[in-house]
């Protein structure tokens, strides 16, 4: 029998931490008219002739931090685990693929490996667990893009989130338990952010985000796309989990770019007021990503770890992601099947 087919897809990261590799990872990522939803002469300016030139040798260094000799970028090494791991869990009646939206392995190289190997269907899991058109939807888009030239196409499937997945709120929760999470003066949940307009093209109503304070509190109807309500409801359950009071933890959104509103409330500025109320230690958890990347080994660990001690704090702890776990594992195979 054939084998089914799954691909799995993440972000992507720099070939290597090189200025030359992180901007030609930055152009790529940028110019994503889902990414930055503007004009695309406008998206073509700020791109090619502000944001790269000033931000590629910043990110460069960045990531030069996180670069490991060995295994290099964290996120391309825990997605490689991922996809091995998936693969012995599914076992021979599988062919697990994995891909970058951006830079490497591609999507349409990954494809045609499936598509190689003669697979009655493939099922497609963005590594996202909150639908985002900037994240979920451009994998869908760039997906159907290169099947639609295919003469043949199988049966294709596609995950639209998992923010709610049991055994993934398990191993975010399993996870924090190490740092014993009681003696922490209070929790973050921050996701990584983004522009309000593009909460607001979600709202099929066009009556309801944003339209309220806390229109994004409870999952209902209306907002059971939306990328801020989907976060909200992700840490309602893992805090749930690990038994918090709600007055124990806030959720907050990081990584803004440009001057425009994005999500909010901003991580850096409730870690600006935590510090300013006499807090001392916080635990963040960072449920938007299932590896750990620059945006949780870098920007948490320490940027938003030295401007919280700058401003009177002691310590920020990062809860590390998903990674390798096995329940993660197996939660991956329980979306396949």
């Amino acid at each position: 029998m054939a084998k089914k087919g799954v691909l799995l897809v993440n972000l992507g990261t720099p070939d290597s931490p090189s200025t030359a590799d992180v901007r030609k990872y930055l152009n790529e990522f940028l110019m994503d008219p889902r990414v930055i939803d503007v004009n695309p002469v406008l998206r073509t300016f700020l791109v090619k002739t502000i944001i790269v030139p000033f931000r590629a040798p910043k990110s460069a260094k960045l990531y030069q931090a996180i670069w490991d000799k060995q295994t290099g970028s964290p996120l391309l090494h825990y997605s490689l685990q991922q996809q091995k791991l998936l693969q012995q869990r599914l076992g021979d009646g599988y062919l697990v693929e994995l891909a970058m939206r951006y830079q490497s392995p591609s999507i349409e190289s990954a494809l045609q490996r499936l598509k190689d190997a003669l697979v009655s269907e493939i099922q497609v899991i963005p590594l996202f667990p909150q639908y985002a058109s900037a994240s979920t939807g451009s994998v869908h888009e760039k997906i159907m893009n290169l099947v639609k030239e295919w003469q043949t196409i199988p049966d294709i499937s596609f995950i639209n989130s998992f923010h709610n997945n049991d055994l993934m709120i398990e191993t975010f929760a399993d996870n924090a338990q190490k740092y014993q999470p009681e003696t922490y003066d209070h929790i973050l949940f921050s996701f990584h952010g983004l522009p309000q307009r593009q909460l607001k093209k979600c709202d099929h109503t066009h009556s309801y985000c944003l339209q309220a304070d806390g229109c994004c509190n409870i999952l209902n109807d209306t907002n059971k796309l939306c990328y801020s309500a989907q976060s909200h409801d992700t840490a309602r359950l893992i805090a749930a989990k690990m038994n918090l009071p709600q007055g124990k933890y806030t959720v907050c959104f990081q990584s803004r770019l440009g001057s425009d509103p994005w999500v909010q409330p901003y991580t850096s500025e409730v870690i600006a007021q935590l510090a300013k109320e006499g807090k001392k230690r916080l635990l963040v958890f960072c449920p938007a990503f299932v590896a750990d990347c620059l945006e949780t080994v870098f920007e948490v660990t320490h940027e938003y770890g030295d401007e919280f001690k700058a401003l009177g704090g002691e310590h920020v702890q990062l809860v590390e992601s998903l990674n390798a776990e096995p329940k993660w594992i197996e939660a991956l195979a329980g979306m396949v099947k």
